[in-house]
């Protein structure tokens, strides 16, 4: 195989392994897709890989819920740097107003690699929110929402902000979406980076 594939299939590897071993708690694997300095955007957490960490540890034993479903992977290359961007859902359970329910969002991982010491490795991810939605577990019952609540944020990840505010954690509320300023700043930063900028 040329160099070029094999770059592909590792960075691929490296995209479904962030998500089934975050998943399933196997944290000393999860940190090896990190470099050092490996940053996490989410919208209940921004920081390093480290405190990603040890906030999903918290958080696990508090019983917060969350899983991710993976789709198709585009990959851009220039020479040790590289850019992902995988279709993927995050799901998560949590009481809403009193109502244990779903909430699933659609989105893209936009991801920032580079390969060091011959190791490929993450040193920035930012997902994309592009739609949610909310369900309750038991169909019979329904929550009653606060819509002014709801409206503060983005509409690709409103649902999913309204569950993880009410269960204490401060969400960003300018993370990019489908369509606007702040995906248009992401995508001129991985351009960017792919040209040899600073993250």
């Amino acid at each position: 195989m040329d160099q070029e594939l094999i770059d592909r299939l590792t960075l691929r590897d490296l995209v479904e392994n962030w998500a089934i071993w975050r998943d399933a708690l196997i944290w000393d694997r999860f940190r090896t897709i990190w470099h050092d300095d490996g940053v996490m955007m989410a919208t209940w957490f921004q920081g390093t890989a480290d405190e990603f960490i040890a906030m999903n540890k918290a958080g696990f034993a508090k019983g917060v819920r969350i899983l991710h479903f993976l789709g198709g992977t585009s990959v851009d290359i220039a020479g040790d740097r590289a850019i992902t961007q995988t279709k993927m859902t995050i799901s998560q359970r949590a009481p809403v107003e009193g109502v244990v329910c779903d909430v699933v969002c659609t989105g893209r991982f936009y991801d920032f690699w580079e390969r060091r010491g011959g190791r490929w490795g993450l040193v920035l991810r930012q997902p994309i929110y592009e739609k949610d939605r909310l369900d309750p577990v038991d169909p019979a019952e329904t929550p009653k929402l606060d819509r002014a609540v709801l409206e503060r944020f983005p509409e690709g990840y409103r649902h999913l902000a309204y569950l993880q505010s009410g269960i204490g954690y401060k969400v960003k509320p300018d993370m990019p979406g489908l369509v606007g300023p702040e995906v248009d700043a992401l995508y001129a930063r991985g351009l960017a980076w792919l040209d040899g900028s600073k993250v």
